[in-house]
């Protein structure tokens, strides 16, 4: 049995089912991250192993307990909110040491652990300040302390970063990674930021209208979607109708340009077969090689300078693609309007 373990899980709301039917087993010290859309179930799931919400039908345990109807203070899970929910009037050791006290642990203990978690967060110089004289990221450093000081089981982060800059999140965001790792705690990490999941999480469960689309590796995940929003929603995606050509060696074709692709059931498709081909921007390179499979003639549309990555605009019979590569000094670009070769290999051509 998993850790955390979640068996057929529905949540309604009136008539509206938010989660359904959720099956799902974290084991212990795992990362896991819940990633979708605005409303697609990730909060209401969170808060349910939290117990803030209670499931319409469905199982949770937590190391063999049953804990589904348990009161969030019966529970030894830990929260980090997105608004960070720290007392105004108290000051930074003051709000850390607020689970202890409200679990009536003895002076000298709370004092012992306030200290090891301002260490942690590197905040020991912040202990006497009140949460209007510290930073969003300062805050939020703050909320994880009081979160960890009462040395819970489950650590559950809702959306912590959103309300940070760009740079903050990228710093934070593998901090509490470094942090879950050294302490060796079960976490489950809400977010609709691709970037953040793929780069922090052991396994990533993508959600969408309540329900889990995949679970895996954000390898996996990224490499291998197995539906169409996954491909659509985790990463920059080229997609187009094609039809199947030759089944038993992976051929299709689109606009009359044929395309091999490596998937596995793919000879299970019949001839004439109507599918979506879907090939990440990357995928493409300028042909150096000609006999290689996916090798195809294009039209330079457009050149697009985005930072590290210049994006080119390439047309493969009547439908338009986009080329991502990375940007140096030294990139020799095509001109706008030029007829090139680009090719893929197979296993970049997926077939949703």
């Amino acid at each position: 049995m998993s850790y955390l373990s979640l068996e057929k899980v529905t949540k309604q709301f009136g008539d509206a089912v938010v989660v359904d039917n959720f099956n799902l087993g974290i084991e212990k010290g795992e990362f896991v991250s819940f990633l979708g859309p605005s409303g697609c179930g990730k909060t209401t799931t969170l808060r349910m192993v939290a117990g803030f919400e209670l499931p319409t039908s469905g199982r949770i345990t937590l190391d063999g307990v049953d804990i589904t109807d348990k009161a969030p203070n019966q529970r030894n899970v830990g929260m980090i909110f997105q608004a960070y929910a720290l007392f105004p009037n108290m000051t930074v050791a003051q709000n850390i040491g607020f689970g202890l006290r409200i679990r009536k642990t003895n002076s000298a203990d709370i004092h012992a652990r306030v200290e090891e978690m301002l260490n942690l967060v590197n905040l020991e110089k912040h202990a006497n300040k009140y949460p209007y004289q510290l930073s969003g990221g300062q805050q939020q450093r703050v909320s994880l302390a009081r979160a960890l000081a009462i040395r819970p089981e489950v650590l559950l982060l809702d959306e912590p970063l959103s309300a940070l800059d760009a740079k903050i999140r990228v710093s934070l965001r593998a901090e509490i990674r470094a942090i879950q790792k050294r302490l060796g705690i079960t976490a489950i990490f809400v977010t609709h930021d691709q970037e953040e999941a793929l780069s922090i999480s052991d396994r990533i469960v993508v959600m969408n209208v309540g329900e889990m689309e995949q679970v895996g590796t954000p390898f996996e995940i990224y490499n291998f979607p197995k539906t169409q929003f996954v491909a659509n929603f985790v990463g920059s995606l080229n997609n187009a109708d094609a039809e199947v050509v030759d089944p038993a060696n992976g051929i299709l074709a689109m606009d009359g340009v044929h395309f091999k692709t490596a998937e596995e059931d793919f000879s299970s498709r019949r001839k004439g077969d109507k599918v979506k081909i879907s090939v990440r921007p990357e995928r493409f390179s300028f042909a150096i090689e000609p006999k290689k499979d996916n090798v195809v003639d294009c039209l330079i549309e457009s050149i697009t300078f985005l930072g590290s990555v210049v994006r080119i605009q390439i047309k493969i019979g009547n439908t338009n693609f986009n080329m991502d590569t990375f940007n140096n000094p030294f990139l020799e670009l095509p001109a706008i309007g030029a007829k090139e070769q680009v090719m893929c290999s197979k296993e970049a051509v997926l077939v949703l």
